[in-house]
Protein backbone atom coordinates (compact mmCIF):
# COMPACT_ATOMS: atom_id res chain seq x y z
CA UNK A 1 0.00 0.00 0.00
CA UNK A 2 0.84 3.55 -0.08
CA UNK A 3 2.45 5.60 2.19
CA UNK A 4 -0.77 7.24 3.82
CA UNK A 5 -2.78 4.61 2.49
CA UNK A 6 -4.95 2.28 5.59
CA UNK A 7 -6.40 -1.52 4.54
CA UNK A 8 -7.22 -2.34 1.44
CA UNK A 9 -6.79 1.23 0.13
CA UNK A 10 -8.94 3.05 2.38
CA UNK A 11 -7.67 6.17 3.82
CA UNK A 12 -5.87 5.32 6.91
CA UNK A 13 -7.00 7.31 10.12
CA UNK A 14 -10.19 7.92 11.19
CA UNK A 15 -13.64 7.67 9.04
CA UNK A 16 -16.70 9.36 9.47
CA UNK A 17 -19.74 7.77 10.71
CA UNK A 18 -20.97 6.86 6.91
CA UNK A 19 -17.04 6.23 5.56
CA UNK A 20 -17.04 3.63 8.66
CA UNK A 21 -20.57 2.25 7.21
CA UNK A 22 -19.05 1.66 3.90
CA UNK A 23 -15.51 0.48 4.87
CA UNK A 24 -17.82 -2.56 7.12
CA UNK A 25 -19.71 -3.42 3.74
CA UNK A 26 -15.94 -3.81 2.12
CA UNK A 27 -14.88 -6.15 5.13
CA UNK A 28 -17.75 -8.57 4.42
CA UNK A 29 -16.88 -10.03 1.03
CA UNK A 30 -12.96 -10.83 1.82
CA UNK A 31 -13.80 -13.21 5.28
CA UNK A 32 -10.47 -15.17 6.52
CA UNK A 33 -11.16 -18.94 6.45
CA UNK A 34 -11.35 -18.71 10.44
CA UNK A 35 -14.34 -15.99 9.86
CA UNK A 36 -15.66 -18.15 7.28
CA UNK A 37 -15.82 -21.11 9.94
CA UNK A 38 -17.11 -18.88 13.00
CA UNK A 39 -20.08 -17.20 10.96
CA UNK A 40 -21.09 -20.44 9.80
CA UNK A 41 -21.62 -21.22 13.51
CA UNK A 42 -22.92 -17.86 14.29
CA UNK A 43 -25.57 -17.18 11.17
CA UNK A 44 -29.09 -17.30 11.17
CA UNK A 45 -29.80 -17.65 15.31
CA UNK A 46 -27.23 -21.15 15.09
CA UNK A 47 -26.21 -20.69 18.55
CA UNK A 48 -28.96 -20.59 21.40
CA UNK A 49 -31.21 -18.51 19.00
CA UNK A 50 -28.68 -15.19 19.12
CA UNK A 51 -28.18 -13.22 15.95
CA UNK A 52 -25.15 -12.24 15.30
CA UNK A 53 -24.05 -9.69 12.90
CA UNK A 54 -20.18 -9.30 11.47
CA UNK A 55 -18.16 -6.50 10.50
CA UNK A 56 -20.26 -4.16 11.91
CA UNK A 57 -19.83 -0.81 12.98
CA UNK A 58 -20.14 -0.25 16.76
CA UNK A 59 -19.53 3.29 17.71
CA UNK A 60 -16.22 4.29 16.18
CA UNK A 61 -14.91 0.85 15.53
CA UNK A 62 -15.58 -1.92 13.09
CA UNK A 63 -15.71 -5.09 14.86
CA UNK A 64 -15.37 -8.62 13.29
CA UNK A 65 -19.01 -10.12 15.25
CA UNK A 66 -21.19 -8.51 18.20
CA UNK A 67 -24.11 -9.75 19.47
CA UNK A 68 -26.57 -6.82 20.68
CA UNK A 69 -28.81 -9.25 23.44
CA UNK A 70 -25.18 -10.03 25.12
CA UNK A 71 -23.45 -6.69 24.42
CA UNK A 72 -20.67 -9.40 23.26
CA UNK A 73 -18.00 -8.73 20.03
CA UNK A 74 -15.98 -11.14 19.16
CA UNK A 75 -12.58 -10.58 17.05
CA UNK A 76 -10.46 -12.71 15.77
CA UNK A 77 -6.55 -12.77 14.76
CA UNK A 78 -6.44 -10.63 17.84
CA UNK A 79 -2.47 -9.41 16.83
CA UNK A 80 -3.74 -6.87 15.22
CA UNK A 81 -6.05 -5.52 17.50
CA UNK A 82 -4.21 -5.86 21.03
CA UNK A 83 -3.49 -2.55 22.48
CA UNK A 84 -5.37 -0.76 19.93
CA UNK A 85 -7.57 2.05 20.67
CA UNK A 86 -11.05 -0.21 20.59
CA UNK A 87 -9.37 -2.20 23.96
CA UNK A 88 -10.34 0.87 26.31
CA UNK A 89 -13.92 0.98 24.32
CA UNK A 90 -14.72 -2.55 24.16
CA UNK A 91 -13.72 -2.31 28.39
CA UNK A 92 -16.40 0.20 28.61
CA UNK A 93 -19.28 -1.94 29.22
CA UNK A 94 -18.97 -4.59 26.29
CA UNK A 95 -17.81 -8.05 26.64
CA UNK A 96 -15.27 -8.63 24.29
CA UNK A 97 -13.27 -11.76 23.59
CA UNK A 98 -10.33 -12.50 20.85
CA UNK A 99 -9.39 -15.44 19.29
CA UNK A 100 -6.51 -16.00 16.93
CA UNK A 101 -7.33 -17.58 13.97
CA UNK A 102 -5.53 -20.84 14.10
CA UNK A 103 -7.51 -21.34 17.42
CA UNK A 104 -10.82 -20.97 15.79
CA UNK A 105 -9.83 -23.36 12.86
CA UNK A 106 -8.14 -26.05 15.22
CA UNK A 107 -10.64 -26.04 18.78
CA UNK A 108 -13.83 -23.99 17.29
CA UNK A 109 -16.30 -26.23 19.73
CA UNK A 110 -14.55 -25.25 22.23
CA UNK A 111 -14.66 -21.34 21.56
CA UNK A 112 -18.48 -21.63 20.69
CA UNK A 113 -18.27 -23.22 24.82
CA UNK A 114 -16.75 -20.21 25.67
CA UNK A 115 -19.30 -17.56 23.92
CA UNK A 116 -22.13 -19.47 25.29
CA UNK A 117 -20.37 -19.05 29.27
CA UNK A 118 -20.78 -15.26 28.76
Amino acid sequence: AAPGAGVMGWPAGPLNEAGRHEFSRVLRQPQTEAERALWQCLRGHRLLGLKFRRQKVLGPYIVDFVCHERMLVIELDGGQHVGSPADAWLEAGVQGLRFWNDKVLARREVLLEVILVL
